[in-house]
């Protein structure tokens, strides 16, 4: 199984620079690949320079980014430039986010997110490769000056249209916070649609998944707050009730709040789609992981009660 670090910034009382240490602690351990998550505190690119600048080794990857809120030459522009600084392969990710973020925050509408991921994909498979010299689009004056950024394109995917998309276009599809079961689910549909586009391999298939080794109260407390607003997730709330976690999936459907819900929620509910526990107990679950076809799990940290990630990432790179 294939291990990358997510450094992504946590809306909540963590340092603002977490993600830094974070990024910087991988590329210590000998991580190969370290994800700058984009949200409403860091910019993908930014983030992944900081990082890049900060480490000597580890490739950098950007994003998911939202495609309703960026177009594909901005993505690729900046997937070069952040290349270009940090002087090692970047790779994107793609993703949709969600209404309360595009909407939200950025305020643009997100409409039609699942025809603006397959453009910005389709896209970005020439923006992505193109050569100095090449004209930056077609038919325009302007020429390129960066080397290709020279990672991989990653495309963010839970519902059959962004299937449809990784499988036509992606190096790698990623899945978020996901059980065995949804993987092997996942990993089925993946390969049916890469069959239906000619395609001979499919894309790797990759998750974001919480992890805390040997957790502190507060780790396995940032888990769980990190879990509860999939709660009532359509997909994410079966996995919930199927486990046996019905009666929380019920209080977040009706609205209450993230501390009722971190109550009603046990401590072994974060095992469903993360992995908690000591080194022995997350090993056999990355197995099961493995055995449902997954190709990588990209690991998010707990920081909390662990600055950096350190013991959790320590362990798992041992």
């Amino acid at each position: 199984m294939d291990i990358s670090v997510v450094a992504a910034a946590r809306e909540d009382d963590s340092p603002v620079d977490e993600p830094v240490r974070v990024g910087v602690v991988a590329d210590r351990l000998g991580y190969r690949e370290v994800w700058a998550g984009e949200g409403p505190t860091w910019d993908a690119f930014v983030l992944a320079t900081a990082i890049g600048l900060a480490t000597r080794h580890v490739a950098l990857t950007a994003g998911p980014v939202p495609v309703s809120v960026r177009d594909p030459l901005t993505i690729a522009r900046g997937a070069a430039s952040v290349a270009a600084v940090v002087g090692r392969p970047v790779g994107v990710a793609l993703g949709t986010s969600s209404k309360r973020v595009v909407e939200g925050v950025h305020g643009v509408s997100r409409t039609r997110p699942a025809a603006a991921l397959a453009h910005s994909a389709e896209a970005l498979g020439g923006l992505l490769h193109g050569k100095p010299g090449d004209a930056i689009v077609p038919g325009s004056v302007f020429r390129r000056r960066h080397r290709p950024p020279g990672g991989p394109l990653t495309v963010a995917a839970f519902g059959d249209r962004a299937i449809a998309t990784a499988a036509a276009h992606a190096d790698r599809m990623l899945l978020d916070v996901v059980s065995p079961e949804q993987v092997r689910e996942l990993r089925g549909r993946l390969d049916a649609a890469a069959r239906r586009v000619g395609r001979a391999s499919p894309p790797r298939i990759a998750a974001w998944l919480p992890v805390a080794v040997d957790p502190e109260p507060e780790s396995l407390d940032q888990v769980l707050r990190s879990l509860v607003g999939y709660l009532t997730v359509p997909g994410y709330s079966d996995v919930f009730a199927e486990a046996g976690f019905g009666a929380a999936v019920e209080l977040a459907r009706s609205g209450a709040p993230v501390d009722t819900l971190l109550t009603a929620l046990p401590p072994e509910a974060a095992g469903t789609v993360a992995l908690v526990g000591d080194i022995d107990a997350v090993r056999t679950r990355i197995d099961a992981y493995a055995a449902a076809g997954l190709d990588e799990i990209a690991a998010v940290p707990a920081t909390a009660g662990d600055p950096g990630g350190e013991r959790t990432l320590t362990a798992l790179a041992g």
